[in-house]
């Protein structure tokens, strides 16, 4: 498994602070952040501009291009970003399912919306991935399962969040067994409570919550998981750089115990 964070814990700074500060923390990786209003990190509205930077950022602090996360499902948005993921050698682009929790038309919808762009995807050459969220069509282990069954495109995954789950009162854990063989991504947070919200940044640090983050690598590494985990941390984009460092380092060391524990390293 490659341990990644999403560079949207340091949306609040430039990429180069993104990159330098979770280098220090031991990543192996970074997922780019496109989440317009979260960071501005890679703006699809100028990629070309910015691809060059993120290629040299990369090579530079010696982290991979896990993966980008770009939310929205609109058809031109998405090609931008696979046009970009190309360009920059980013192989999965993550978005959420967007649609209605428990409104069958809203699931529908989404699947077909998911399925088109699915096979765009294919077309660049990259994986589209998309997780169960809470508040979306897709949003727990059955509506995942539905995608699954009607996506089988080789372009395209699951990615995993064990927080999302959580908070559609499922186990994570056991939740996972039912879809890790199509799990192409790994968001991975902890989180306090089952309330609608992830919590404040230093509660979704890996080792804070009520998720069983150990089980949920172990059936990861006992299904032959080897593509990113990448954590993912919202809110922090008023935070000063030092707490969104404690927060990288904290949930980079918890991931590297589970992966011990597992003998997964």
């Amino acid at each position: 498994m490659q341990l990644g964070a999403n560079s949207v814990l340091f949306g609040g700074y430039d990429l180069d602070t993104a990159f330098k500060y979770l280098a220090l923390a031991g990543y192996d990786g970074i997922e780019l952040s496109a989440i317009d209003g979260m960071s501005e990190h890679l703006v699809l509205g100028r990629w070309r501009e910015i691809a060059p930077e993120i290629k040299r950022l990369s090579a530079e602090y010696g982290l991979a291009l896990l993966a980008m996360e770009q939310p929205s499902q609109d058809p031109a948005t998405m090609e931008a970003a696979f046009q970009a993921a190309v360009e920059i050698g980013i192989p999965i682009v993550n978005c959420g399912p967007g649609g209605k929790s428990d409104d069958e038309e809203s699931l529908r919808q989404t699947i077909d919306s998911l399925g088109t762009l699915a096979e765009m995807a294919g077309k660049y050459g990259v994986t589209l991935c998309v997780k169960a969220h809470v508040g979306g069509a897709i949003y727990n282990t059955p509506t995942t399962l539905r995608a699954m069954e009607a996506i089988t495109l080789p372009s395209f995954g699951i990615d995993m969040d064990p927080s999302h789950i959580h908070r559609a009162q499922e186990n994570p854990v056991e939740a996972l067994r039912a879809v890790v063989h199509r799990v192409k991504h790994v968001h991975i947070r902890d989180c306090k409570g089952m309330q609608q919200g992830p919590g404040i940044p230093e509660m979704q640090a890996n080792g804070r919550g009520d998720i069983d983050l150990l089980g949920y690598i172990r059936v990861l590494h006992d299904a032959g998981y080897t593509g990113p985990v990448d954590l993912e941390i919202i809110g922090a984009k008023e935070y000063p750089v030092e707490k969104c460092c404690i927060i990288a380092a904290e949930s980079r060391g918890h991931m590297q115990a589970c992966l011990q524990a597992c003998q997964a390293r």
